[in-house]
């Protein structure tokens, strides 16, 4: 199962939550052996950037445990703070072929 988490980050704050993202996934990485992606998309609107974080392999039976762990680094971090309004969440997985 793979995760797509998008949120909307003001400009300002843009670099500071970089770094704490960063070692956030860093700390997932060497915790949990799952690696993370952080995607932008291009342009902004209002003063405000949409990011993605992206995490691929998690086994479905752990992805509430993955999402806590990760909910409670973001806080930690300071990262949570930094972020403007909800995280969405979206859980996504593999298309089987029919039989």
């Amino acid at each position: 199962m793979d995760l797509y988490i998008y949120y909307r980050v003001d400009s300002a704050h843009a670099t500071p939550l970089f770094g704490k993202i960063k070692g956030v996934q860093a700390m997932l990485q060497a915790r949990l052996g799952i690696a993370g992606a952080l995607k932008r998309r291009p342009g902004e609107q209002d003063g405000l950037q949409t990011w993605m974080e992206i995490y691929q392999g998690i086994l479905p039976a752990s992805a509430e445990d993955f999402t806590r762990t990760l909910d409670r680094a973001l806080e930690d971090s300071g990262a949570a703070a930094l972020i403007r309004g909800e995280r969405h969440v979206e859980q996504f997985e593999d298309v089987a072929p029919c039989a």
